[in-house]
């Protein structure tokens, strides 16, 4: 069993910071991929930022120079930190993962159970 736990989100005033976290557990051999998407009321969930074991990352252009994700490969998690929020970012934010778990020598995709950012004044 692989699960993917995310945390961070919240209430915050426009123009401000957040930052989300969201650590894979489980019987986990190694994790490609690492990505951020997220779900607006009433909308389709897209894609916020990915980033490469490696540490290669790509963003959506609405989040760009604003958005940063990273990630801990010793710890399973990856971060997004959040600036100059703007109320469209108000969404549900979902963790991502490519996970080989153990007796497996394939990948398979992971989602995290999301969490609420609310961007408002």
């Amino acid at each position: 069993q692989v699960q993917l736990v995310e945390s961070g989100g919240g209430l915050v005033q426009p123009g401000g910071s957040l930052r989300l976290s969201c650590a894979a557990s489980g019987s986990i051999i190694s994790i490609n991929a690492m990505g951020w998407y997220r779900q607006a009321p009433g909308k389709e969930r897209d894609l916020v930022a990915t980033i490469t074991s490696g540490g290669i990352t790509n963003y959506a252009d609405s989040v760009k120079g604003r958005f940063t994700i990273s990630r801990d490969n010793a710890k399973n998690t990856v971060y997004l930190q959040m600036s100059s929020l703007k109320p469209e970012d108000t969404a549900v934010y979902y963790c991502n993962a490519d996970i080989r778990i153990r007796y497996s020598w394939t990948y398979r995709e992971v989602w995290g159970q999301g969490t609420l950012v609310t961007v408002s004044s």
